[in-house]
């Protein structure tokens, strides 16, 4: 039987890829081909970085060629603006494959006998399609060409003409344009004659910067209806779906060792699953980072890489700290097995954050992953940012096969099986650690909450920490005493 999703497919109209990680996804295909999609948002959201991507990748990615319309900004500055996001405009402009142009349309122009015509407009667009065979088209943006005209009736009948016009062409146009007050764009009717609307939003929450994406409408297909982060940075514009909803990740039957033989044999005797995500919980000095150095030390030590996200020391810091429980993890940096990669969460965003981390475990080839902790997020987002982002972060490593261990700070009056970020559900194998007070000295103390497919043992037992390594001793006589 054909699902519901290949049939909207397969009966919507053709589509032009972006290229744009993320975007063709959430619009299944790309924009709508020969058709026009609107752009609209407050200043400083990308509306004109997306655009210029959409050609720059469409050139680079398709071999289509693009022209690209600007009323406010000058050639040379558009230039040298994309060229810091790693795009060479310079060379596709040299072969044709696009044209920045700047359009300086007086009044004059577009205002005859006392009409508002886009004649001139027009001819400037069908000379470069004739000259450049243009594919794909942006219109930077509308409202500078319409400053000139106050009369909303007249500017709507010359903007539905000009889509009219750019269809009947065959040309893929995207047009930016601002947000409104009162309405989705300035004028009000630029999201009803366009085929797809795009609405980018970039706003501040204490003191914390954040974009967010949606697809308005998209005439003829189904889309992605949520909001989604995206980020602007060296790599360009890039947007990130919510995740998979089918959960159809592979179930690995090996095993990894925890670097833990008796944590090992806690779990069920071999540690746990290949390409599985693993909590580490508990409160501060209960051994999390300890715990998750010698999960890292063990993958390294069987020859397979392992990247380290390390929120509270550094890399020196955490390599001179493990050498107090038998973890040596100098010769494994050296060897370019173990990669510790060290920053303060709250000096960036989430999404920011997220796309990091990706683009480093996609760089590194990692088998096994940590990050420790994932509770420090709470400080650049609310608890269901977090876990958003968690599942995110989740869905990209099983989707690889890759093996995650993450550990979680209990606030100082919770119980070690409770967690701020409420991911303990998602995760497939959750080891809570405490502290007890036991005479005038602290005990640390360990047991499994749960270990999805493993038989694993309900035992709390003692966990002993020292130069020469981990061991756990059964608590078992003392609770029966």
């Amino acid at each position: 039987m054909t699902s519901l999703k290949t049939a909207s497919r397969s009966a919507s109209f053709p589509k032009v890829p972006t290229g744009i990680p993320g975007l063709d996804e959430i619009t299944e295909g790309g924009l709508p081909l020969g058709r026009s999609t609107m752009i609209c948002g407050g200043p400083g959201c990308g509306k004109t970085m997306l655009g210029m991507e959409f050609l720059v990748r469409g050139a680079r990615d398709f071999g289509e060629a693009g022209l690209f319309i600007s009323f406010e900004e000058e050639k040379q500055c558009l230039v040298d603006n994309f060229s810091c996001f790693g795009g060479d405009l310079e060379a596709m402009i040299e072969k044709r494959l696009l044209k920045v142009t700047q359009i300086d349309l007086s009044a004059a122009e577009i205002i005859e006998a006392g009409s508002f015509s886009l004649d001139g407009l027009i001819a400037h667009i069908e000379h470069d399609i004739k000259t450049l065979h243009v594919k794909r088209l942006v219109i930077d943006s509308l409202d500078a060409l319409f400053s000139a005209m106050a009369r909303t009736d007249i500017l709507r009948h010359e903007f539905s003409r000009l889509l009219r016009w750019l269809k009947s062409k065959g040309v893929t146009a995207v047009i930016t344009g601002e947000r409104g007050v009162d309405s989705l764009t300035k004028f009000g009717f630029e999201a009803y004659a366009s085929d797809c609307v795009i609405l980018l939003d970039h706003r501040i929450n204490e003191q914390i910067s954040k974009r967010r994406l949606r697809i308005i409408k998209y005439r003829g297909s189904s889309h992605g209806k949520d909001e989604y982060p995206y980020l602007i940075n060296a790599r360009g514009f890039s947007v990130l779906p919510v995740t998979s909803l089918q959960l159809n990740f592979t179930a690995e039957s090996g095993w990894v060792s925890s670097g833990i033989k008796d944590l090992d044999k806690l779990c069920g005797g071999n540690g746990y699953y290949r390409g599985s995500s693993i909590l580490l919980s508990g409160k501060a000095g209960t051994g999390k980072s300890s715990l998750s150095s010698a999960y890292a030390s063990a993958a390294c030590l069987r020859g397979e890489k392992c990247l380290y996200f390390s929120f509270e020391e550094s890399e020196e810091q955490l390599t001179r700290n493990m050498l107090s429980v038998g973890i040596d993890m100098a010769p494994l940096l050296k060897q370019g097995l173990l990669n510790i990669q060290a920053f303060r969460p709250n000096y960036r965003g989430l999404e920011e954050h997220l796309f990091e981390m990706t683009a480093a475990i996609e760089a590194f080839q990692p088998t096994c992953v940590v990050i420790d902790p994932i509770t420090n997020f709470v400080s650049v987002g609310t608890c269901e940012e977090v876990k958003s982002m968690l599942t995110r972060i989740i869905d990209h490593l099983k989707s690889r096969g890759i093996t995650m261990a993450f550990t979680a700070l209990t606030p100082g009056s919770g119980r070690p099986d409770e967690t701020e970020t409420d991911v303990s559900s998602m995760v497939d194998t959750w080891v809570a650690l405490d502290l007890k007070l036991v005479g005038n000295s602290r005990r640390r103390e360990i047991y499994v909450v749960k270990s999805r497919g493993m038989k694993h043992s309900h035992e709390i037992c003692e966990l002993e920490m020292s130069k020469h390594g981990f061991s756990l001793r059964s608590l078992a006589k003392e609770q029966i005493a």
